[in-house]
């Protein structure tokens, strides 16, 4: 049986929780947008073409920033083409993934859906692969300009009297990738960002802006690209982001190191501490008082490898909302899905906003059947409580001990990764995984002193089957169950819960 214990303190805080740290993210890409969210003719359509269904399970999830059209997709997209009447709207080659874009989704309905989501915030993304400033500008002025200019106007004449108020935009997408429709060194990039981000000033003063980052923590110019682009641009940004997905490696004879993958989190933690550490030389080489943080606008599990992930190839075809990205996320995907929320729970103090990418259909905790039904992910469970609880509260320090687990990839690792949470209502949120294959773990938390709670109530995902997962044919296969482990000694100072191997859980104690 592993040990692990935790100290909860309320005199050691690492930060207030941002709401934008349970984003999520939508990219034209697969059926993300095209019978996820948007579908007219479902039987639980509304006018807008909204899918019901899934905005109910988007309110359900709690995803806040929306960032918004990509990914990839936006360093070709001409943004103009998604306004006006439909019928006008031009269909185009999606080069990102090999697509055919109709259009007939845009900017409005963006606006108009996250409007029925529960009013979430838009973070826009602006294509600095295949265009650059004027294109940028252009943008802010029909977006965010009130009215009395040709872009505002027209605006309001396609439906949209009030501006959309944008105030968080993305400054291209993974420039640092080969892949990317209009790469850029470092030097190029950065001088164009910072080119970008102070002439969207002029329009616009008070944004906040996110320059590109690495696409993962194992690119060949990490550290070197945060570090030039950074220079080029310090005091006109105010984020700089990271994205990464993990999946467990294949070994030689074809099975998966799931034990390194179960520690993906370690990766997750060093990645953050070392932008951190960049942007602290970066700002201190500059003499700045200015401070950037880090949005983490892409994480999640990904098989990247995988059949689903494959994109249509071909002169001659192009499919309209192809099944891309599909990945179908068991038991283990979730503990780990959980661990990365922990992750960035305890790096709240320089992470500020986070997406998880994406959030229907494609790599997603929400599925959705063309004309059918809409049904959860295992990893929706670990979003949306952690959402639910941790929303406006405060991340305490973790003081941690935990017996180890081995990994291939990381060496020994804590087997038991946990962070508490004081909630708006005072009650205290505590969140943990048990990464271990095959031990669980007696659990113990020290309870700040004088808490006392009156309840507690504790939630854990795990089957014996690490690998079940809820499909269209059984979409109620994972759950969260009570975990009745749960004990608190006589005089109210420390829990303690069995965490079954390979685990996520949840305790909310009052």
């Amino acid at each position: 049986m592993t040990q692990a214990r935790l100290v909860v303190d309320d005199d050691f805080i690492v930060a207030a929780v941002n709401d934008r740290l349970f984003g999520s993210f939508v990219e034209h890409l697969g059926r993300c947008v095209y019978t996820g969210i948007y579908e007219p003719g479902h039987p639980t359509a509304d006018e807008h073409g909204f899918r019901g269904d899934v905005l109910d399970l988007v309110r359900e999830l709690g995803a806040t920033t929306i960032r918004y059209p990509g990914g990839n997709f936006v360093s070709g997209y001409r943004w103009e083409d998604g306004v006006g009447p439909k019928e006008d709207r031009p269909r185009r080659l999606d080069l990102a993934w090999h697509s055919t874009e109709t259009n007939e989704f845009g900017l409005h309905e963006m606006a108009d859906w996250m409007d029925k989501a529960g009013g979430n915030e838009l973070m826009e993304a602006v294509n600095l692969g295949s265009r650059g400033l004027e294109n940028a500008l252009d943008l802010l002025e029909y977006a965010n300009v009130p009215s009395g200019t040709e872009l505002s106007e027209r605006r309001r004449a396609n439906g949209a009297d009030k501006p959309f108020n944008i105030r968080m935009w993305c400054l291209g997408n993974e420039m640092d990738g080969p892949w990317q429709l209009g790469h850029k060194t470092a030097e190029d990039y950065g001088t164009l960002a910072a080119s970008v981000a102070a002439g969207m000033r002029q329009i616009d003063p008070d944004l906040e802006l996110v320059v590109c980052g690495s696409s993962s923590h194992g690119m060949p110019t990490f550290g070197a690209w945060e570090r030039t682009v950074l220079e080029k641009t310090y005091n006109n940004v105010d984020f700089i982001s990271c994205h990464a997905y993990y999946a467990p490696a294949r070994r030689e004879d074809g099975s998966r190191d799931m034990a390194s993958f179960l520690a993906s989190g370690v990766d997750m933690d060093g990645f953050i501490k070392d932008v951190a550490a960049v942007i602290d030389s970066v700002k201190a080489s500059l003499k700045s008082k200015h401070d950037v943080y880090i949005s983490f606008d892409e994480w999640n599990v990904w098989y990247q490898q995988d059949e689903p992930s494959k994109t249509p190839e071909g002169i001659g075809n192009w499919p309209v909302a192809p099944r891309l990205l599909e990945d179908i996320y068991s038991v283990a995907d979730a503990v780990v899905f959980g661990d990365l929320m922990i992750t960035l729970l305890k790096n709240a103090d320089r992470v500020h906003a986070a997406s998880l990418a994406q959030l229907v259909n494609v790599i997603a905790p929400i599925m959705t059947e063309p004309n059918g039904p809409a049904w959860r992910q295992t990893t929706f469970y670990p979003f949306a409580q952690t959402a639910r609880l941790a929303k406006g509260g405060t991340v305490l320090e973790p003081k941690q001990d935990s017996d180890q687990t081995a990994t291939a990839k990381y060496g020994d690792v804590d087997a038991v990764n946990s962070v508490a949470v004081r909630c708006t209502d005072s009650s205290l949120a505590v969140f943990a995984v048990n990464r271990s294959l095959d031990e669980a773990a007696t659990f113990e938390v020290r309870l700040p002193e004088g808490f006392a709670p009156q309840s507690c109530s504790t939630q854990t995902l795990h089957d014996d089957d690490i690998f079940a997962a809820n499909t269209l044919e059984q979409q109620n296969r994972v759950t969260l169950h009570e975990n009745d482990s749960i004990a608190i000694d006589a005089d109210g100072n420390a829990a303690t819960i069995s965490l079954p191997p390979v685990s996520w859980t949840v305790m909310h104690l009052r």
